[in-house]
């Protein structure tokens, strides 16, 4: 007597090759969706280090003067606009690709501990803000005692 079996558990193996197997994957995989070819985009990593949130974005082609960052207890915010650029083309020219763009993007986060908004330094080179975000110290919970 031979077993149908309905279910082939290779289709979840990670090394075959199997087309359908891979569309699977692709659907089961998080998606970017990028609403504007080339839109403005800000990756940000946070780590807590030495009693301090330190954080990297990603904001390139951006201006310095046009990031504005805000603290707001554990609240953290990070805007970055860039501004229209106007293609110059030679006499008799004609544009066949334009990918640059213009607009703003904001990234908001919130952090475990309140930031002390008068120690945070801010730095931008090549693209990338550097944030050093040092925690409040926190008010010690003072015990009451019963009388």
């Amino acid at each position: 007597m031979s077993s149908i079996r309905l279910f082939e558990p290779r289709m979840f193996e990670p090394m075959l090759s199997d087309s359908l197997e891979s569309m699977f994957k692709r659907f089961m995989t998080p998606m970017r969706m990028d609403f504007e070819s080339g839109a403005l985009d800000m990756r940000v990593d946070v780590t807590d280090v030495d009693g301090m949130y330190k954080v990297r974005a990603d904001i390139p082609g951006v201006k310095k003067d046009d990031i504005s960052i805000r603290i707001d207890g554990n609240m953290v915010q990070i805007d970055a606009q860039t501004k229209e650029e106007r293609e110059t083309q030679e006499a008799g020219g004609r544009m066949l690709r334009s990918e640059r763009w213009h607009g703003s993007v904001s990234r908001a986060f919130t952090v475990a501990q309140d930031v002390d908004d008068t120690k945070v330094t801010a730095k931008y080179e090549d693209g990338v803000l550097t944030l050093e975000l040092p925690k409040k110290a926190s008010a010690e919970h003072k015990r009451i005692q019963i009388q």
